[in-house]
Formats: C-alpha cells, structure tokens, sequence
C-alpha cells in the first residue's frame, strides 16, 4: 500500500465519518498542510463548501453559520499561526456556546519542536476555551488508525453538541506528500453517530414548580439569549399570565401572537431606570430562561431585589448567575417547563408592567419621529426591516439601541449578536456567516471602530453569493464610552477612548463592488433603506455625532422617567 493509497483512506474515512455524524458545512482556509482534507471535502460533495482566505474572519463565518443552525460546522486551516488566527472566534463559541469542529492541519511528530518551518505547538493551543481537543495519529498503514479517526471524530461532534455545546479541536498531523488518489470512491462508516439524550424535570420539581406558577401573581419571567427553540414559551406565558422580559437575542419579541402582545415588556430597560415603578414592580418569584439578557438596569434591579425565588433555566451545570442571587438552578431544557397549567385572568400587578411598557413605547415612538441621533435612526431602521428578513447586531452602541427601540412585532425578523464575550471583533463576518445559513435578507448594524476590526471579513462575498444590508453609523470613535465615567476626564477622554480616525468608507464599497449610499440626514437614510438594492452588498454609512447621541439617548429616559413618577410616586 502506497502513501498515496494510505493517506487517501485516512482523509477519505475523516471526512466520511463527518458526514455521518450530521454535519453540513465546511469553512476552509487555504494552505498547504491541510491539503489533504481540504480536497477530500471538496470531492465529497456532500457539504455546502465556503472558502475564506482570512482565517479570522473565517472563524466568525463559521460562527454565524453555527449561531443559526445550532449546529456544528468545520472549521479547517493548515499549521501554524493560521491556528492561531481562529482564537478570537474560538473564545467566543466557547462563552455563547456555540458547536464548532475545529481542524488544523499540522506537522508531523519529528518536526515538532526542531525548527520547522510553519511548525509550532499546536496541541491544545486553545487551552480552555474548547471543551475538548484530540491530536490524531499520522495517516500510516493501520486499520486501527481508523477505527480511532472514527470514534474519535464521533466523540467530538457528540461533544460540540453537548449542553453545553462549544467548540472542539481536531488536531491532524500530516506527512508530505500530501497528493491523494481523487478516484478513490468513499468508504463505509461502521461507528454510527451518538444518540444524545434530553434533560427533563423531576416529578417532584414538577408538582413544585406548576403550583408557583398558578398560585403566585407577582411573577416574572425573564428571556435571554440562547435557547434551543422557542415553539410552545406564548402558549406557556398565555396561561401563566406573568409579564414577560423579554431580551430581543431570545427572538421573542417577533412573531409574537397578538393575544400576548400585552404579555410582552420590552421597555424594562427603561422603565426599571425609575425609583418609583420599581416599587411597584417588585415581583415575589423570578424565573429565568437562557443568558444573563443586555439590559444593565434590569441586572442592578435584580441585585439590589435579591427575590425570595429566583429560578434560572439552563441546559447546562454551570451557574450562569454573574449577580450570585439565583436561589434554584434547574439543568433542563427550557422547553420541558413552559408547561399546560390552568390559566389565569391578568392580574393588577400584570397591568401595572403592561402600563409602563406602553408609556416608555409612546415614548420611544415619539422619539424615533422626532429625534435625528443614532437611536432614532436605528429606530427608522427596525421599523423598515422587511417580514422574513434578519438583523445582526454588533456589540457596545448598536445592542443597546436594538434593546430600546425595537419594539415587539408580529413580523418574522430573527435577530443576533455575539455576546459570549461582547466583543466587538470579527462582528461583519459572523453576519455574513450568519446570512449563509439563514439564506433571508440580512441587515447589520455596526459602528465604525467595529467595521474597521472586520473588514477583511467582506473577502467571502468574493467567494460566496450573499445578501446584506451593512448599516455603519460612523460617530468617528468609541461612541458607547460616551455613558461611562471615563467620560468626565476631558483632558484625556478623546484621544484614549473616543480614538477618531477621520475615516469614511466609500473606498472600501467599491473596492469589493458594493453598493454605496452616504446618509448625513435622516431623511436621505430612509430613502436609502427604501431603495432597490442592486448588490450583494449595500453599504449604507450613516455620519453621526457621538456628543448628540449621548445627550438625546439621556434625554429619552429622563422623559419616561418623568411620567413613570407622575402615574406612582406618592
């Protein structure tokens, strides 16, 4: 047997056995010592195939495409710093908990630690950040080479997709040549994938739990992001008849049947700003679904509350309570609690929530039509999102706006961010990744320091047919330093924090082909978003200022505060 022959069956099984396991797509960066595989998955057929030069970006790519499946994707590099390149995105999936596969191609053994070119420590070059990692034996003439390439690559997805799930390292160690026999045809599996299993509620739990919920009135329930579904939470908050926090990642606060839309708060960022409606608020038992949500008010609330019950939902065993005031922690599947129970008529404490909310909505509304700053132009931006379509939304100013001024609908928008680490790198590609999967119009909305981290990420339109809307508000720096304290220091503020550039981006439009609009008014915004859009790309670079921003957005929650007080300060 040939190495040609050998180290064919070997990538020809790794790849097969991938197919088995499940998995659809396949994120590759070119370079040589991965060639292997990279022709192996190309000739398989069987895989939606994208193609990325810069392995940054691509890792956010695989990201947003495992964001939106919830499922693994395979990530793959050659050796060397390519591995390292896909970290930040690594680090990410491990705190959002997203499924990736990562493979890196690498040196074999002897050329380990002597100076080899492209060659360094690979093995667990992620550290902790990927829930497990696993350096593959050398393609060679041994049958137990791939009963272990398969076991072990059945391990990994089975791990990646365990609560809760993450990314794995793949570490595969290849020896020139590296030229496979393209005819050999793909062989037989004998591993089958794992079964997982779900994880539900004890019986006693249970009969605890359904007498919470009809017998208590001032309840909560908080939303957040990652859930697994969201078919049947309406129903379930129909019945229990609590207000309902929802965090717009949770993707409830679209598609919201019209008899719960009174059910829905999503203004507690505002409303729970005011001393007065936090009296009335105070709720005896608070559950929460998924994540920790974006919204700050609602965490310190919380904090100073400590509630008597305090139920956090989550899949997994680690405590994600960064307050330390949960006083339950059920691992199950959130789906196996929003259960039929008898359900009740609204109570006044209900009414009370539902009356803010629509105070602060009146508010925001009005503040949209009237106001001309980033909030006010994001809110033009939510209201024009078509039915169907998608909106990513990068971290510091962009989430918080897409936490005050998009308000519940019953139309079909998905929304997303990356908020494992909150960061604001790698965000234009993990959009991109984002849209592959979803295939349905998708918009970002980014700040310029954040769109220059991630430029290189608009490569895979070179590769790979998309749609999005990129909506850049450039404030010329740092806009979400503006609201912390660092602020007060005049002398040093701009040029440690506020870091202007002078930049403007139609260079860029047209050096990857896309479609342009600069918008200085907000009138001159809504006839961009209202055009037909011609490109892969439209580019739509919004010029605002930061110190008007910050000043409107204050403004904003000093008014709703103002009628809060007059319907209950005593």
């Amino acid at each position: 047997m040939t190495n040609i022959e050998y180290l064919t069956s070997y990538v020809n099984h790794f790849v097969e056995t991938i197919k088995q396991a499940g998995i659809q797509d396949v994120v590759m960066c070119p370079g040589s010592r991965s060639t292997p595989l990279a022709y192996a998955f190309a000739k398989s057929g069987c895989f939606q195939f994208y193609r990325q030069i810069d392995e940054r970006s691509a890792g956010y790519f695989a990201l947003g495409i495992a964001k939106a499946k919830k499922a693994p994707v395979v990530l793959l590099c050659t050796s060397g710093t390519a591995a390292a390149n896909f970290f930040p995105a690594i680090v990410e999936a491990f705190y959002a908990r997203v499924p990736l596969l990562v493979v890196t191609a690498d040196r074999p053994h002897e050329l380990r630690e002597v100076g080899a070119p492209q060659a360094i420590d690979q093995l667990h070059l992620f550290g902790k950040h990927v829930k497990w990692t696993v350096d593959f034996p050398i393609p060679e003439k041994d049958d137990a080479n791939l009963a272990f390439v398969e076991r072990h690559i059945l391990r990994a997805v089975s791990t990646s997709k365990a609560f809760p799930m993450g990314p794995v390292h793949i570490n595969v160690p290849f020896r020139e040549p590296l030229l496979l026999d393209m005819e050999k045809s793909s062989p037989t599996v004998n591993m089958h994938a794992p079964e997982i299993g779900k994880l539900v509620p004890s019986e006693e739990f249970l009969a605890w739990y359904n007498d919470i919920l009809q017998n208590e009135t001032k309840g909560i329930i908080i939303v957040g992001d990652s859930l697994q579904a969201t078919e049947g939470f309406w129903e379930f908050a129909k019945m229990v008849q609590w207000p309902v926090l929802v965090d717009p990642l949770s993707n409830l606060r679209t598609s919201i049947p019209v008899d719960c839309l009174d059910l829905c708060i999503d203004q507690y960022d505002a409303i729970l700003k005011n001393d007065a409606f936090q009296k009335v608020a105070a709720p005896n038992i608070v559950i929460r679904f998924g994540a920790q949500p974006v919204s700050k008010p609602l965490m310190l609330y919380l904090k100073a509350l400590k509630p008597e019950i305090y139920i956090v939902v989550d899949e997994s065993p680690i405590y994600r309570d960064s307050l330390h005031i949960a006083t339950h922690h059920v691992q199950v599947e959130a789906q196996s609690l929003w259960i039929k129970t008898v359900e009740k008529s609204a109570s006044t404490y209900l009414d009370s929530w539902s009356k803010a909310n629509r105070i602060a909505t009146n508010h925001v509304n009005s503040y949209i039509q009237k106001e001309t700053d980033e909030g006010a132009l994001a809110g033009v931006l939510f209201d024009t999102l078509p039915d169907k379509s998608f909106l990513f939304a990068s971290s510091s100013m962009p989430i918080r706006d897409l936490d005050t001024f998009f308000n519940k609908t019953n139309k079909n928008i998905q929304l997303y961010a990356n908020r494992g680490t909150n960061g604001i790198d790698g965000v234009v590609s993990t959009a991109l990744g984002t849209q592959a999967a979803l295939n349905r119009p998708g918009y970002l909305l980014i700040g310029d320091l954040a769109f220059l981290h991630d430029l290189n990420g608009l490569i895979v339109s070179r590769f790979h047919r998309c749609d999005m809307t990129i909506i850049v508000m450039n404030n010329d720096g740092g806009g979400i330093f503006s609201y912390l304290p660092q602020s007060t220091e005049t002398n040093y503020f701009e040029h440690l924090f506020g870091t202007p550039t002078g930049l403007e981006f139609s260079h860029i439009a047209a050096m990857y082909n896309a479609q342009y609009n600069a918008v200085h008014t907000k009138e001159d915004f809504k006839e961009a978003l209202a055009g037909e859009k011609s490109k892969d790309i439209r580019l739509i670079e919004v010029f605002t200022n930061r110190q008007v921003n910050t000043e409107t957005h204050r403004k904003l929650w000093a008014d709703i505060s103002k009628e809060l007080d007059s319907v209950w300060k005593v």
